[in-house]
């Protein structure tokens, strides 16, 4: 009786990696922010098809935000998000998840301003802003 060797996986990538471990909801998404050079590995724009191996450090810049993960595993599907820690480690400083909350009311108050009364769910918004 032959037993089937597993599957090695050397590497996989760059684009797909992202698309598996949910940075980008589509993987023609992670390939356009490849070839536009907003993902780096250890500092260098990297082409869609670089292939990833574990240890390396990649950087996203995704709006203002710009978002560094460890690389743990190679995977070869998509994985849900609770999964997703077991494949790559965000090592983001803390500074630029602020950011992230700050771009959201920004962008709320400079839309909205003097555009009439504010609905329910806008109201709530704008409370939450000060707490």
């Amino acid at each position: 009786m032959q037993v089937k060797p597993e599957k090695l996986i050397l590497g996989i990538r760059i684009d797909k990696y992202l698309w598996c471990i949910r940075v980008f909801k589509s993987r023609s998404l992670a390939r356009e922010a490849c070839i536009g050079g907003k993902v780096k590995i250890e500092g260098k724009i990297i082409k869609p098809c670089r292939l990833i191996k574990p240890g390396e450090i990649i950087s996203v810049q995704q709006g203002y935000i710009k978002r560094i993960f460890r690389v743990n595993e190679i995977l070869e599907k998509r994985v849900s998000a609770p999964l997703v820690k077991n494949f790559a480690v965000e090592i983001t400083p803390k500074e630029e998840l602020e950011k992230k909350d700050t771009e959201r009311f920004v962008s709320y108050i400079s839309k909205y301003k003097g555009k009439g009364r504010p609905t329910k769910k806008d109201r709530r918004l704008i409370d939450n802003i000060g707490k």
